[in-house]
């Protein structure tokens, strides 16, 4: 049966989707292990993703202790894993319809953290039904990870996911709300919360290894031109990781390209404490009596 605006086939490409991530995301988990390279474990996932589906919906976010979104490694990273909290980000798209998730794989002896996360997931997805106010299912994330006695993560949310749009409304906070939407039948919504051992707000680090297409126009210098003409190609509004270009010179390119505007880049978010972040996250779509967790 069609579930709201979605029709049948529609729907079945988001549940192809989910899936694809769910087993993925369950392979990539097992691989995180002190040694292991992040760059190994990112490609693994991109990979699989794109031998089982249409493609990534965006590069594999491996975030680590308190970095909390948007840390992929760069092509020449040879990083490894130590005693760490390891948040592993994944999405797959299936004719561009979309399935985010995220696990928690704790290295550093925080279980209660990466719990507390998980938890919160939990009491949002059973609060999601038509007519729940996002401030409300914010309230369930709250009260859970407070209850634990750490701080969500205030200034990251969840969010809507759309046929090649990886971020579209409404936002799902991971607080308590007066404000919000109400949920309605067929909205298809990633639930993520975020929670951490600091005063729970991220900002903006120096390392920047994710880009989007932020509008086309022409370009005049040849570097750049192909990587645009990539992009769009390729990838589409959907987000990349610079390590996917093969155009020569491309680091110059994509940067020349984001200083015109064309593509916005993503900086890595951290903890403004420096403490640990833990993330749980799927993705679901608003049925009549309730909702449908595509990433299950």
């Amino acid at each position: 049966m069609s579930i709201g605006p979605l029709d049948d086939e529609t729907v079945e490409k988001y549940r192809e989707a989910g899936r694809v991530l769910r087993q993925v995301l369950d392979e990539a988990a097992e691989k995180v292990e002190p040694g292991v390279k992040h760059l190994e474990v990112a490609e693994f996932a991109e990979n699989r993703i794109n031998e089982l589906a249409d493609g990534c919906a965006f590069p594999a976010n491996i975030s680590v202790n308190e970095e909390a979104s948007h840390a992929s490694p760069a092509r020449d990273d040879d990083t490894e894993f130590g005693e760490d909290m390891v948040c592993l980000d994944c999405g797959v798209h299936v004719d561009g319809y979309i399935a985010d998730a995220a696990v928690t794989v704790d290295l550093s002896g925080n279980d209660e953290l990466v719990e507390a996360a998980e938890e919160a997931l939990d009491a949002a997805l059973d609060a999601v039904e038509p007519g729940a106010e996002t401030g409300e299912v914010g309230a369930e994330i709250e009260d859970v990870i407070r209850g634990y006695g750490y701080t969500p993560v205030l200034n990251l949310s969840g969010h809507g996911v759309a046929q090649w749009d990886a971020h579209t409304g409404p936002n799902i906070p991971n607080r308590g709300t007066e404000r919000g939407v109400e949920l309605e039948v067929g909205d298809v919504v990633a639930i993520e919360p975020f929670a951490t051992d600091g005063r729970g707000k991220v900002g903006e680090g120096s390392k920047e290894e994710i880009y989007s297409l932020e509008r086309d126009r022409s370009v005049r210098n040849r570097s750049a031109r192909q990587v645009l003409e990539e992009v769009t190609e390729e990838y589409k509004t959907l987000p990349f990781a610079s390590r996917w270009i093969d155009t020569p010179r491309a680091e110059m390119a994509i940067r020349r390209l984001e200083q015109q505007g064309i593509l916005h880049g993503y900086p890595v978010l951290k903890e403004d404490d420096g403490k640990l972040v833990s993330q749980a996250e799927h993705t679901v779509v608003v049925t009549e009596d309730g909702c449908e967790i595509l990433t299950e």
